[in-house]
């Protein structure tokens, strides 16, 4: 039986090839060792893909760690099991509940748990995390803030301390998850551009130029997350997700950077820096993917009519968000292509304890000359009780997908 190879494997396989195979002269040191990287096992097997999401915490880690629990992606101690490959949190940790520090340490543990035995965790900033870096603490309770000891130590972590630098470094506003690697790593911008290369060695000029080849039926063989939605009006949708995580990341460090303004309630409002730009207010506003709920306030045929542009635009074949909760269930509408995973987990709402799983799975079909595999998705809402599919697709695709096994 054909054994389902790492998410750590292939990428450290496709990066040696490449380096082998383009830039010979950077890998002289080690060239004996892989002197067999000609022959190494290009049979088809199958490829698996398993990622876990989930919406709101708000400052509840009981619940948290009872969610992550019965979806697989920790054991009984609270630590990574290895039974996903990838989990996302798609934001708003903070606020309305006590737990802020220990659910920010606990995601970072996971996430170095789980890049120790190739998997990967990928959190978002939700718009309240937003709401505190700016200064407006209203969801704030004053329970939590006994927990940092002082208004200034609150401060400080956000901002310079623990949670703060982790922000800046481990958290995006917006994610692309491609369900194959052959489409590249999370994050890795649509539409691919070409890269035009020019080394010097020696005497010799070398030019590269690499144009992306990936199947057509590939393409869009991704998914998306953000906090609350790509709205179809948002004008920084392209390249995607790095166009809107560039912008967050220079909007999060203006706000990280400046003197800390005294937190709304009880003084006033403090607003974005003077330097903020019009793209960066827009990432913030109602219309941008911290704060829209278009997606999941709008009847389904507006919906529907407008969910096929934003998905092409974005290289996705379907968009997951929180922000807007459902108390009951997550949401799937057009058949999928949008869900809500927003169930209010939190005690702050009482809400359904959930989250969604997504089961991918590429097998080879035919002989090897025909290049042919069967693509499954299994898409289902995970509560403590029960598993309901929301959509299950089978397609069959041609090309050369590969996962190099030495």
């Amino acid at each position: 039986m054909a054994s389902w190879p790492t998410q750590r494997q292939i990428v450290t396989d496709v990066t040696t090839f490449a380096r082998h195979k383009l830039w010979p002269w950077t890998v002289e040191e080690d060239e004996e060792e892989f002197e067999d990287l000609d022959e190494l096992d290009l049979r088809r097997i199958p490829f698996s893909r398993h990622i876990v999401a989930v919406g709101d915490l708000h400052g509840d880690m009981p619940n948290a760690r009872r969610v992550l629990t019965f979806a697989g992606v920790v054991n009984d101690q609270g630590d990574w099991s290895g039974d996903v490959d990838f989990f996302v949190q798609t934001g708003d940790i903070i606020d309305r509940g006590d737990d802020t520090i220990l659910l920010f340490l606990w995601m970072d543990r996971l996430r170095a748990q789980a890049a120790r035995v190739g998997g990967a965790v990928l959190s978002h900033l939700g718009n309240h995390e937003w709401m505190n870096a700016i200064g407006d603490w209203r969801y704030v309770y004053p329970s939590e803030l006994k927990t940092f000891g002082t208004i200034a130590a609150r401060q400080r972590m956000l901002t310079t301390g623990r949670i703060g630098r982790s922000w800046a470094k481990n958290y995006t506003t917006a994610s692309r998850l491609p369900l194959h690697p052959s489409l590249g790593p999370p994050n890795t911008p649509y539409p691919a551009k070409p890269i035009s290369l020019h080394f010097q060695k020696e005497d010799d000029n070398l030019h590269f130029r690499y144009e992306p080849q990936i199947n057509e039926l590939m393409t869009h063989a991704a998914v998306s997350f953000v906090h609350g939605g790509l709205s179809p009006t948002y004008p920084e949708l392209t390249p995607f997700p790095s166009r809107i995580n560039d912008l967050s990341d220079s909007l999060l460090a203006k706000l990280q950077h400046r003197a800390q303004p005294p937190p709304h309630p009880p003084h006033p409002y403090p607003g974005l820096p003077p330097t903020t730009t019009a793209e960066e207010a827009r990432l913030y506003g109602t219309n941008g993917p911290l704060w829209y709920r278009g997606w999941a306030m709008e009847d389904e045929e507006s919906v529907c009519s407008q969910v096929d542009e934003v998905l092409s635009k974005t290289g996705t074949r379907r968009m997951i968000m929180g922000h807007t909760p459902d108390f009951h269930n997550i949401q799937s509408r057009c058949d999928g292509k949008v869900i809500i995973i927003d169930t209010g987990i939190s005690h702050a709402y009482g809400g359904v304890l959930s989250a969604l799983s997504i089961h991918y799975t590429l097998e080879p079909i035919g002989d090897d000359e025909s290049q042919r595999w069967i693509e499954k998705e299994v898409v289902s809402a995970i509560y403590a009780d029960r598993q309901e599919i929301l959509v299950s697709d089978e397609r069959e695709v041609v090309g050369n997908f590969h996962h190099f096994v030495s």
